[in-house]
């Protein structure tokens, strides 16, 4: 048996999410039907994470074994893409050892949400978040910091959750690129972290967004995190708007090196 990674991106919007779910159409079972189509086995495929219903990826990961003799990886890449349907597609397949887990052996992953704050209504990406009323960068750059480092993040995790709590936030950051209509911004807040709970950047976002429209002082999110109740924290923001950037394998700090 060999063990293949797989690279891939795809549009969340029509999807129920990327982990398998009965009767619903997701990103892994799309994926497993089109290997087991190639390689006419039952194969599985191992997801490195789980996305929410609505959410995009440039770059998620997964492994699967197969006792499937790839003469060619180009190939099979290129069979693999005329089976999936257009909005997934696989960019790379790699042959790794048996101890390599999607999953586990992921060293981070980028979420980046962006929100249009625009008084005008978009004709494009109508899904992500509008916000009319002019946005303070600085003032969510500011408390956005307070999640960096090893944290209990109960605060912004969704009550269905899994016990544990505590991820590593390497890096984040808000930031706001002009619209090229000259008509206001994207704001893109970007996250990067070793693991994340479920709804958690769509609840941080939703935080930022609840402090900057009380005017409360970035501390205020360092007090929510420490408080570990969901309750005080914001509301979670639509999916639409955000993507998963990149699962990672690297170093995190190279990346984020990169991306600066």
């Amino acid at each position: 048996m060999n063990r293949y990674l797989i690279s891939f991106e795809y549009e969340g919007r029509d999807f129920f999410g990327s982990q398998s779910q009965p009767d619903k159409r997701t990103v892994q079972d799309e994926l497993n039907k089109a290997i087991c189509t190639l390689t006419k086995e039952n194969t599985k495929i191992i997801m490195a994470g789980r996305l929410d219903k609505g959410v995009s990826a440039l770059c998620h990961t997964a492994h699967f074994d197969t006792g499937y003799q790839m003469q060619d990886e180009s190939k099979f890449l290129n069979s693999l893409n005329a089976i999936l349907p257009s909005d997934i597609s696989v960019f790379k397949i790699e042959l790794k050892d048996e101890s390599f887990h999607a999953q586990k052996t992921a060293s981070y992953r980028h979420y980046r949400y962006i929100i249009r704050n625009s008084f005008i209504k978009p004709v494009f990406n109508k899904n992500i978040l509008l916000v009319r009323k002019p946005l303070n960068v600085e003032l969510m750059n500011n408390a956005i910091q307070y999640v960096k480092g090893e944290h209990d993040f109960s605060s912004f995790k969704s009550v269905s959750d899994n016990p544990a709590s505590v991820c590593n936030i390497y890096f984040a950051n808000v930031v706001k690129k002009p619209l090229e209509n000259g008509t206001g911004n994207y704001i893109e807040i970007n996250i990067i972290g070793n693991r994340f709970l479920y709804n958690m950047v769509r609840a941080i976002v939703g935080t930022l967004l609840m402090i900057e429209k009380d005017g409360s002082s970035p501390l205020k999110m360092k007090e929510i995190l420490n408080s570990k109740n969901r309750a005080l924290a914001g509301h979670n923001v639509e999916p639409y708007g955000l993507t998963l950037i990149k699962t990672g394998y690297d170093n995190p700090y190279d990346y984020i090196k990169q991306i600066n």
